[in-house]
């Protein structure tokens, strides 16, 4: 069997292209008194190393993930090596959010010092990556199954 008849193969393919497609978008949209958006690489001037952090860290998990994801789909010989790289999409993805979601905040925070008011909504960057821990847990369950049928096969 080739890497790309697996079905883990889709799922590790899928999380990779959703995480591309979050660097595209958003992850958060405020409104204060003008309309800001809040994403990947997308800094505010004057909100603070925070916001600037948290940006800049989900430009670098974003691809990240999708290297890890890539690089696990041809690893498909070595089943052991690939659930440790699908723990580690798994971390990445963890960081990903966690750094959009404190961005967002501190973002949040010194939008309130500076408005009356401020409304925030999540943005597509956000709704893109949250599937992605379903399509790993699928991607490792596929590898699980791969290797129940070697380990049969080498019973043989």
């Amino acid at each position: 069997m080739t890497m790309f008849s697996r079905i883990q193969s889709l799922y590790l393919f899928l999380a990779a292209l959703l995480a591309v497609g979050s660097m595209a978008m958003p992850f958060w949209t405020f409104t204060a008194e003008r309309v800001i958006f809040f994403g990947d690489f997308m800094d505010f001037q004057g909100a603070g190393a925070l916001v600037s952090t948290g940006s800049i860290a989900g430009g670098i998990f974003s691809p990240l993930t999708a290297l890890a994801s890539i690089a696990t789909i041809f690893q498909f010989r070595n089943r052991k090596f690939q659930q440790r790289l699908i723990l580690l999409c798994y971390a990445l993805f963890a960081g990903d959010l966690i750094s959009g979601l404190a961005g967002g905040h501190f973002l949040k925070l010194y939008l309130e010092t500076k408005a009356t008011a401020v409304t925030f909504i999540p943005g597509g960057g956000m709704f893109l990556i949250l599937p992605e821990p379903v399509l790993f847990w699928l991607a490792s369950l596929g590898v699980r199954k791969d290797e129940k049928i070697a380990t049969a096969y080498k019973r043989l």
